[in-house]
């Protein structure tokens, strides 16, 4: 149409620029990134850096080049979960992320602050400007695997990264709470609308397991997560449960030490993309 704005989320039209997608923005010229993997919430407080984090922790220790992009300019969280305090630097060519102890490269804004608890008080176009510049001057190199930690909500980052980004698929992040039903569709619907495939939900704070007789206590109430996935077609990946050794590596910086098998399956789902 002549009056075509090239914003597919506020159009209905089934027409050919839909079909054939916008054109994405090209990385640095010295960034090869194989598969891209944005992970999703509809709300905050979800765990959604944690699974982001632990994804790209697990495609590494599979031997994969991994990195992860935080996209959550107003409240970085990846340099905290990995421990990172050396800052980004950059050259006449471009901006080098920083490499955690394992070997994911991470770029995130705290990791361009002077100091890490400034706020970020920016409107909505010039945080997603700077998301867009974390994949067009940062200088990646060879990636297999690039997890996107969006920030939560249907609003101008995600809009961004699904339509400036080869976006391979989605994670959707949530949390057993009743409301999650209307929260997970809206970001499945929104995925839906940009034409970007959904690898898998996975619900975080799932349960409890009692120290002393191992008994499951669903904290938050019965979790109605597999009926709602079963109802929108897509797979439910993992149950990720409140523990408190994993949150203790969170808040060590020492994430790529978790241990569990929670988000393996994901993983796996990932790698057949």
């Amino acid at each position: 149409m002549s009056d075509c704005t090239h914003d597919c989320s506020t159009c209905g039209e089934d027409c050919a620029s839909r079909k054939q997608g916008i054109p994405k923005e090209k990385p640095h010229e010295l960034s090869d990134i194989k598969k891209v993997i944005g992970v999703v919430s509809g709300k905050g407080g979800v765990g959604k850096s944690l699974t982001t984090a632990m994804l790209a922790v697990t495609m590494q220790r599979r031997g994969f080049k991994t990195a992860l992009l935080d996209a959550d300019i107003t409240g970085p969280s990846a340099p905290k979960l990995f421990g990172l305090t050396k800052k980004a630097q950059s050259d006449g060519s471009g901006i080098y992320p920083v490499e955690t102890k394992s070997g994911i490269k991470v770029m995130s804004l705290n990791l361009l602050l002077e100091n890490d608890s400034d706020p970020v008080v920016w409107r909505g176009p010039v945080i997603a400007g700077a998301v867009k510049q974390f994949w067009t001057d940062v200088i990646w190199n060879d990636v297999d695997y690039m997890f996107v930690d969006m920030p939560p909500g249907t609003g101008d980052v995600p809009l961004t990264v699904f339509q400036s980004l080869p976006v391979d698929g989605i994670i959707v992040v949530t949390s057993p709470q009743e409301l999650v039903s209307m929260i997970v569709t809206k970001a499945v619907k929104m995925a839906q609308l940009m034409n970007v495939p959904i690898v898998g939900v996975i619900e975080n704070y799932s349960y409890l397991v009692c120290p002393d007789c191992k008994k499951r206590i669903n904290v938050f109430g019965d979790s109605h997560i597999g009926e709602i996935t079963d109802n929108l077609g897509i797979d439910l990946l993992a149950k990720i449960p409140i523990d408190p050794e994993l949150a203790s590596v969170c808040d060590k910086g020492l994430i790529e030490l978790f241990e569990g098998e929670w988000v393996e399956n994901a993983c796996n789902k990932i790698e057949k993309l």
